[in-house]
Order: structure tokens, then C-alpha cells, then sequence
């Protein structure tokens, strides 16, 4: 009997609450794999007010059943995972046992984040708003095929080979390009031999131990990092991510095949935020942003970074649900909305006057396009730590509604606090039905 595998996809530009969301189905699903980014996306978790933020393990690890896989489309970083690592067994969060790395995983190595950060910081070049934590340059080596990958670890030989020679190169192409202090091979090599023995004991062939799962009905969530607006391929480029974030990207960067996903559930906030440069049609400024970035706690779990802030945007969620094939939506964030008199919904766009339905795939098209806009009253009233649909206020559950015909989606869930149990999941809904009759009579649609 194969497995119910279920894609939890970031419907805008990420930072959308899918660690809460994935930490939350964590407790319906005995298997949470990684499929794609690496340690530049931070996944935040309050759970009885101690708050985790997790970078590369999924975050479905802090539920006690659910084992967390690092599939081999994931860039990693060595140093950050064991750095992850130490942080959860001292919160007191078991690992070993329940974490299980890809032997085919990419390695993010210090000449990476030379590399791109130097690259970033280079006069002339376009700003990306990168993190500079190297993924970019690992995914970059990893389809040049002059890649690291996690089983080379362990082959000292070839390892200290590898380093050698990609050095001579980098050290180079920095000191030419960007006047960059050279690195240390053999330090490198010496600081990678210790952690390859660290991370040891988590490394397997994660394809096979995913697939034998499916194999016996064992049910498995897979999440990504960033949202579907990063897409290398189908994002506002080149402001995206350097891997696939939409919901093909699972079967690839875990190595479960097409036919064993039943279905892929979209997470965004009630409005829309985005970290670093790039189009933003409905970003917004003055008091409103001031008031959704203070409520929201809008600053870059990684980074530290203020997000930029500003309204649902429907013609972007409607072309995330297009190329994800979304089968419901989990609304978060909806409490940040409560102060707010009249809400602005962006529903089309306009470019050089004319309404268009498609998604610009030019980068100059974006800063010429003018959305269109609808504006709903607020409620004015809280919503946090609301459990049960009824429970809203009608202008709330209005808003919600509006959100719901604008996407063509279901809403599944909605989230009115940062807490596990500050969720609704609404009675009726495919994700209800999906997660069992137990929460669906008793909660509706949250984070």
C-alpha cells in the first residue's frame, strides 16, 4: 500500500509560516523531508513560549514520533548542521535516530560563501539581496558537475583533492575579480575531516529509506524552503533562490517519484512580505507597513532583516497554485490584520494601462505594472488564539472568503498566533479530511 505524500509549498516569496505549518502536520505524518535550499532559509517554531528556529533539519523533528530527512536536492553546510544539531539536544530534543541525511546532498565549503559574498558586495553587479552563506556558488558547482557531494566526505583522498583544486581556481577568480584574501586548503581539509566524522552517523541513502517508507504506507510530508516566487525557473528572476522551490522540485530533491504525491497544500500569509530586492507590486509604506512589521514581527529569522511589507496579493497566489497544482490554502498570520480599518486586496494587474492575466516573465515589466485593488473593511477586533471558524469576526471570515474566490482555493486552515494550538482547521476542507475526523469537528482553517 504506498504512502499518502503531501508538498507543503510557500505560496508567495516565502517567510510564509511553513515551520509552524509543518511543525503542526507534523503529528499526522511519521516522516518530514527536506527538499531543496539550504541553511539561508530559517524556519521559525513557538512551542509553550521557547521559540526554534531550525535552518536546515525540518522542523517536523521537534514532534517525538516524526523522523526528519535532508534530501539530496538540499545544499548543506556542515558547521550549521552541527551547529542545529547542538542547539535541539540541548532544548532537549533527541536527534540521533530520528534525523537522516542524503549521502548525495550537495556540501557547502567555505570558498562558496567567499565566492558569493564578494560577489554581492562587488561594485556594478545586481544587488540580489543573497545571504552570502554560499548556496548559490554549491548549486552552481553541484550543475557544473565540479561538485562536492555528502558520500565524498568520507574519502579523505578525494576530499583533500577536491579542496586543493577548487581553490586554485577560487582563490584566483576572488583575488582577480574581487581582491579577496586567499583560503587555507589545508586548514579546510582539516576542519572538514572533523565534521565528516560529526554528521557520520546521520548519512544514508535518503531516496531508498523515503521510498521503502511509501513502500509500507507510511506517510510522508515533504517541505521546501522559500516560496514558489523564488523558483529558479518560474520566480521574478534573477531576484529568486538557486534551486526549485514549487512542488516538482520535491520529487527531485528527494527521489520519490510523481506518482506517489497525492496532493500540495499552499501556505501564505493574509497579506504578503518579501526579504531582500526584487518586485514587489503591492508593498506598501507608512503607518500600515509600520503596524503589519511590529505585529508580525517582520525581520528575517536568518538574517535579522526588516521584510518588506504590503498587501494580498491574489494574481501572484493564483500563479503559485497554477504551477503547484495546489489542492488547499493555510491562511497564516490573519491576527496581524486585526487593528487595520480597511484592508486593500490587490485582484489584477494592469501593465502600460492594459489589464493582463499573465505573470510578466520580463524583469523590466515588473516595476511598469500597476495593481488593482479592492478594499475590504477590517474588523477591529482580536483574533488571536482563535481555534474555531465561528469563533472570528464576520468581517474576518468575510475576508477570508474574498481570499479563497480570489485564489480558487479552498482555505484549510488558518493561523491566528504563533503557538501550535493558535490554529483553525476548517471543518469540511480536503486538508480536515486529510488530517482526520479528530481536529476537523473541533477547529477551521489556520496557519
Amino acid at each position: 500500500m504506498d504512502a499518502t505524500c503531501v508538498i507543503i509549498v510557500g505560496s508567495q516569496w516565502g517567510d510564509e509560516g511553513k515551520g509552524k505549518v509543518v511543525d503542526l502536520l507534523a503529528g499526522h505524518f511519521p516522516w518530514i523531508a527536506r527538499y531543496q535550499g539550504g541553511h539561508n532559509a530559517g524556519h521559525t517554531i513557538v512551542i509553550g513560549g521557547q521559540r526554534f528556529v531550525l535552518q536546515l533539519i525540518p522542523s517536523g523533528i521537534l514532534r517525538g514520533t516524526a523522523k526528519a530527512v535532508i534530501g539530496n536536492g538540499v545544499v548543506m553546510d556542515p558547521q550549521a548542521l552541527v551547529n542545529e544539531i547542538a542547539m535541539l539536544e540541548k532544548a532537549g530534543i533527541a536527534v540521533q535516530g530520528k534525523l537522516f541525511i542524503s549521502n548525495r546532498a550537495h556540501v557547502i565549503l567555505p570558498y562558496h560563501r567567499m565566492i558569493e559574498l564578494a560577489a554581492e558586495s562587488a561594485p556594478g553587479r545586481i544587488k540580489i539581496g543573497s545571504t552570502s552563506r554560499g548556496i548559490g556558488p554549491t548549486y552552481e558547482d553541484k550543475m557544473g558537475r565540479r561538485g562536492l557531494r555528502v558520500c565524498d566526505l568520507f574519502n579523505h583522498e578525494l576530499l583533500r583533492t577536491h579542496i586543493h583544486n577548487a581553490l586554485l581556481e577560487k582563490n584566483a577568480v576572488a583575488a582577480a575579480l574581487y581582491g579577496s584574501a586567499p583560503l587555507d586548503p589545508g586548514r579546510i581539509y582539516e576542519d572538514y575531516v572533523g565534521l565528516s566524522e560529526q554528521i557520520r552517523p546521520y548519512i544514508t541513502d535518503t531516496a531508498l529509506l523515503l521510498n521503502q517508507a511509501a513502500a509500507r504506507g507510511e506517510a510522508i510530508l515533504l517541505e521546501g524552503a522559500q516560496g514558489a516566487l523564488l523558483d529558479i525557473d518560474h520566480g521574478t528572476y534573477p531576484f529568486v533562490t538557486s534551486s526549485s522551490t514549487l512542488a516538482g522540485g520535491a520529487c527531485t530533491g528527494t527521489g520519490l517519484a510523481p506518482t506517489r504525491i497525492a496532493s500540495a497544500i499552499g501556505v501564505s500569509k493574509a497579506y504578503c512580505t518579501r526579504v531582500g530586492e526584487g518586485p514587489f507590486p503591492t508593498e506598501t509604506g507608512g503607518e500600515p507597513a509600520q503596524e503589519m512589521r511590529r505585529r508580525g514581527n517582520e525581520f528575517g529569522s536568518v538574517t535579522g532583516r526588516p521584510r518588506r511589507v504590503g498587501w494580498f496579493d491574489a494574481p501572484l497566489l493564483r500563479y503559485a497554485a497554477m504551477l503547484n497544482g495546489l489542492s488547499s490554502l493555510i491562511v497564516t498570520k490573519l491576527d496581524v490584520l486585526d487593528t487595520l480599518a480597511r484592508i486593500p486586496v490587490c485582484v489584477g494587474y494592469r501593465l502600460d494601462g492594459k489589464l493582463i492575466d499573465a505573470v510578466p516573465a520580463v524583469a523590466a515589466d515588473w516595476d511598469r505594472l500597476e495593481p488593482v485593488y479592492e478594499e475590504l473593511p477590517g474588523w477591529q477586533s482580536s483574533t488571536e488564539g482563535m481555534t474555531e471558524e465561528r469563533q472570528l469576526p464576520a468581517r474576518a471570515r468575510d475576508y477570508l472568503k474574498f481570499l479563497a474566490s480570489q485564489a480558487g482555493l479552498e482555505i484549510g486552515m488558518i493561523s491566528t498566533g504563533p503557538e501550535r494550538d493558535q490554529t483553525i482547521t476548517v471543518a469540511g476542507s480536503s486538508l480536515a479530511q486529510l488530517l482526520g475526523p479528530s481536529r476537523a469537528s473541533t477547529q477551521s482553517a489556520k496557519n
